[in-house]
């Protein structure tokens, strides 16, 4: 599980037809996680706190 506090990274991640399908979380110690849109899903809703705590997403691209 995703600690806001423990997160140093978040990048959106693309699928081949260019459409946002999950997150990549790099945490404090390097640990990748990939994390899918899921509101249902903790890491998610940890994700979507710390972006309203002023969490700035890497977002690389894709055609949305």
């Amino acid at each position: 599980m995703i600690n806001t506090n423990t997160i140093k990274t978040v990048e959106k991640i693309y699928n081949i037809s260019d459409t946002h399908e999950s997150y990549k979380v790099v945490d404090v110690n390097n640990k990748i996680i990939f994390v899918p849109l899921n509101e249902a899903n903790t890491d998610y809703k940890a994700i979507q706190e710390w972006i309203a705590d002023g969490g700035t997403v890497i977002d690389n691209g894709g055609g949305e």
